[in-house]
């Protein structure tokens, strides 16, 4: 039979004492975006099949997509492409061996959320 004693661990000071960093945060983020990219993505087939499908049908999901919820979720999935991308291209460069430095990777990080949201509101506004 097991040994029933309690045995003394140490405790994990999990997020007690850790500080986020910005690689890390950013690291989540590109998980987050590619998910709401999949969320975007089956919004859009599921207006081209409603398209295939009927005019009610159309007209019913083709209100969803044009009220300002739609427009909400379609504008925040324009800003996870362009946030997931630019993440990609950073984690090209680390790839390379470049930009491994923590003040370099930090650069890197602000620029792939600043850019992404210039981007966004450039693609909104401008196309």
């Amino acid at each position: 039979m097991a040994d029933a004693r309690k045995v003394e661990r140490p405790l994990s000071p999990h997020l007690t004492i850790y500080r986020p960093q910005l690689t890390s945060i950013t690291s989540i983020l590109t998980r987050i975006s590619g998910n709401a990219l999949l969320v975007g993505a089956l919004l859009v087939v599921a207006w081209f099949l409603a398209a295939a499908t009927s005019q009610a049908a159309f007209d019913w999901m083709n209100a969803a997509m044009t009220s300002w919820l739609g427009d909400l979720v379609m504008t925040l999935s324009l800003w996870a492409m362009w946030y997931h991308a630019l993440a990609g291209v950073r984690h090209l460069i680390w790839d390379a061996g470049i930009g491994l430095e923590l003040d370099t990777a930090e650069k890197l990080g602000w620029g792939v959320i600043v850019g992404s949201v210039v981007l966004t509101l450039f693609t909104v506004i401008v196309v």
